[in-house]
């Protein structure tokens, strides 16, 4: 038997977890992560997966990891000592940036900090052209006074954006090896490499931030292969924002690939899932111990956008144009906002009581960890209101401490407001799901999608204790609850391919280019993709490269996406894409003008070794013990009891009708009245409206509502 290893680090929590590649079998473990030294928690987790599963090291064949390092580093302002260069006369081309801004009527906004400060920004004489022919040579008699600069900083890296070098790279490339051979210790990255397209700002900020961020990134990689590899396990791989997997050495060619690369992971898996269910529309929903993710899968089709910025203040890392650092790379498309289980509950001047964006994180936590945290946060609330089980372990060794909780929540949110403790709860949940809601109203209605015709998914340790309420508020017709919810993200890393993507400036009239030469340019890209795949080991049968172009219509700024057919380039497969943009137009704007020329901008690759399919399923059920109630909160009866199940003892056609509270060691769901939910042959709980029902509140699975609850 062979087993896959997914690790995803978060803000509070690290989770492992083991599926065997033959029957779907699951092993979980959720563990405090170790800021200090993430690799700590990785080995923790790592070892208590595996000695749950009875596996041994040597059984696992593939190893995947999450990381927030990159992320992390731009939102903490924690990367390299970074340098910059580009075409004399465009020195401050990072900080003039665009004039996009988040509030159009805000005079006074700021940008994010400069990740590299001006006296770092160097100029060299060299000009190509925007057709990309040499106007000015490169002057290279100015190379070593740059390397001495650079030298003199002590910088780790530089990044080298040149002007037009996305047409013509000569200069960019023959800059860049110099600076390779006289300073081999410090990270050179040019933008023809990391991103040959047009748009200025966007090729030179994209490649500054995978500059800004790759020694970090270097080092935390290289200890935590170290450390696996140390215990039998394979190589690693790193998951990417566009949702395959990247190899150590793939990632570090292109940092910036895998600035979310957590949150794609959940997306994923929430993919997978709703293909095994028949599910092709859902609406992914990942609720951790900082931030609450939500992204929409559509036709089973994940959405990926090339428009994204990150590091950001407020909004760090949701896309918003003039919030952040812009990254032209392939990203899921994500709505976050700072709303966790960890999240504070606060004060501020005016006397509203508000959640978030600071976190207790890991370290020291939440109050009812009783690990030294003094603030009230989300968890905290879901503690006094009943739905964490004090007497239960959280990730195998953590317990709840509700009296905690209740004076943290009292001294600084209900005492203030003159509120009782479990009201100030109330308003604390409250609070948060309004902002959660906000990130489904942005994934699916600005989407200009009806939430009524998506399922919710939702995962991650808090996901299912929130779901239902945001459901039920938007109008959603069902919630699903899949097995292991607390470590979905890490199953979605042992379920990705591996992918990597590529793009290369192509400007041309497509009813009037020579089909050849677009020919002997994608033929490139494919002979690039081919290389990588075959470098990360992946079979010749197992990989698929699919062909794209951004196309628009003269006069329009910004491009639309379209599939292109693989097989040769031809006058017919031209007009036939020109006519899939003109449907994709209308499709996306509600109007299109087939009379009108059509631009092509952009080619796009996208390589991918595809991994053997899985299947998720809940372990063998475990006993049932008796059945029990506890007293839990609800906004339509207040206190009232409700019945309490573990997650590991429901089999297939168990019924569970609300209230009702699922615990289990990665997270717990909350099923509330009205609601009721059914366990499907794999193990996945699907919860709907039961509207009148004749159960009593508090009832329990069906095969046991004869039995007395005890209290």
């Amino acid at each position: 038997m062979t087993w896959r290893l997914g690790i995803d680090i978060g803000g509070t929590f690290t989770d492992v977890a083991l599926v065997q590649e033959e029957g779907g079998r699951l092993a979980v473990a959720k563990v405090p992560s170790t800021p200090g030294h993430l690799a700590d928690g990785v080995l923790a987790g790592v070892h208590a997966a595996l000695g749950r599963g009875g596996i041994e090291p040597s059984a696992v064949a593939l190893m995947s990891h999450a990381t927030t390092v990159v992320t992390n580093a731009l939102l903490e302002q924690k990367g390299g000592r970074t340098g910059f260069i580009a075409t004399r006369g465009f020195r401050d081309l990072l900080e003039l940036r665009r004039s996009s801004k988040a509030d159009l009527y805000d005079l006074f906004q700021d940008g994010p900090s400069l990740l590299v400060p001006r006296a770092w920004c160097w100029e060299i004489s060299e000009r190509i052209d925007a057709q990309g022919a040499v106007v000015t040579p490169l002057a290279e008699d100015e190379i070593p006074a740059l390397v001495a600069a650079i030298r003199a900083a002590g910088l780790q890296a530089v990044a080298v954006s040149l002007l037009f070098s996305f047409l013509n790279d000569d200069h960019e490339r023959r800059l860049g090896a110099a600076l390779r051979a006289a300073l081999p210790d410090v990270a050179v990255f040019l933008s023809c490499e990391v991103l040959p397209e047009i748009r200025e700002f966007e090729r030179a900020s994209t490649t500054s931030v995978c500059a800004y961020v790759a020694p970090l990134l270097r080092s935390y990689l290289a200890q935590l292969e170290a450390a696996t590899s140390a215990i039998g396990l394979p190589r690693l791989h790193v998951m990417g924002s566009n949702g395959g997997i990247l190899d150590v050495a793939e990632c570090l060619r292109v940092p910036a690939a895998v600035v979310e690369s957590g949150p794609a992971a959940g997306v994923v898996a929430a993919a997978v899932a709703g293909r095994q269910l028949g599910m092709p529309n859902l609406i992914s929903f990942d609720m951790g111990g900082t931030t609450a993710k939500a992204s929409v899968i559509a036709d089973g089709e994940i959405a990926v956008t090339a428009d994204y910025e990150v590091g950001g203040a407020g909004n760090a890392k949701r896309w918003m144009h003039g919030t952040g650092h812009p990254i032209r790379v392939p990203v899921v498309d994500l709505a976050e906002v700072s709303a966790g289980g960890g999240s504070i509950a606060w004060i501020d001047a005016g006397g509203a009581l508000k959640v978030g964006p600071h976190s207790a994180g890991a370290d020291p936590g939440p109050a009812c960890y009783g690990r030294g945290g003094t603030r009230p946060t989300v968890t905290d609330a879901n503690a006094v209101l009943g739905y964490l089980d004090p007497g239960a372990p959280l990730g195998g060794d953590l317990r709840i401490d509700r009296a905690a909780a209740e004076a943290a929540i009292a001294r600084h949110i209900a005492d203030p407001l003159g509120l009782s403790p479990l009201a100030a709860a109330a308003r604390i949940v409250e609070v948060v799901n309004a902002s959660m809601v906000e990130a489904l109203r942005i994934v699916s209605i600005e989407r200009g999608l009806d939430p009524a015709e998506f399922n919710l998914i939702a995962f991650g340790g808090a996901g299912p204790m929130h779901a239902v309420f945001l459901a039920a508020e938007l109008g959603i017709p069902s919630v699903v609850l899949p097995p292991a919810p607390g470590a979905f993200s890490a199953l979605g890393l042992v379920a990705s391919d591996l992918k990597r993507d590529y793009s290369r400036t192509y400007y041309a009239d497509l009813g009037s280019l020579d089909p050849a030469p677009l020919g002997a340019t994608l033929a490139a890209m494919e002979a690039e993709g081919r290389a990588m795949l075959a470098a990360t080991g992946a079979p010749a049968e197992r990989q698929t490269l699919q062909r794209a172009a951004d196309l628009r219509y003269p006069r329009q700024a910004y491009e639309l996406t379209v599939p292109m057919e693989s097989g040769p380039v031809t006058r017919d497969s031209l007009d036939r894409l020109m006519q899939a943009f003109h449907q994709k137009h209308a499709q996306t704007y509600g109007h299109a003008n087939p009379q009108e020329r059509v631009q092509m901008v952009n080619v796009r690759l996208s390589a991918t070794g595809r991994l053997p399919a899985i299947r998720l399923a809940q372990p063998p059920a475990a006993a049932r013990s008796a059945a029990r109630t506890r007293p839990a909160w609800f906004p339509e009866s207040g206190m009232v009891p409700a019945a309490v199940l573990r997650r590991e003892t429901l089999r297939p056609d168990d019924r569970i009708v609300g209230p009702a509270v699922i615990d289990a060691l990665d997270c717990t769901a909350v099923i509330p009245p009205g609601w009721s939910g059914d366990v499907d042959a794999f193990g996945f709980v699907h919860l709907r409206p039961e509207g009148a029902t004749t159960r009593a509140p508090g009832a329990m699975l069906a095969q046991d509502a004869g039995r007395e609850p005890t209290p």
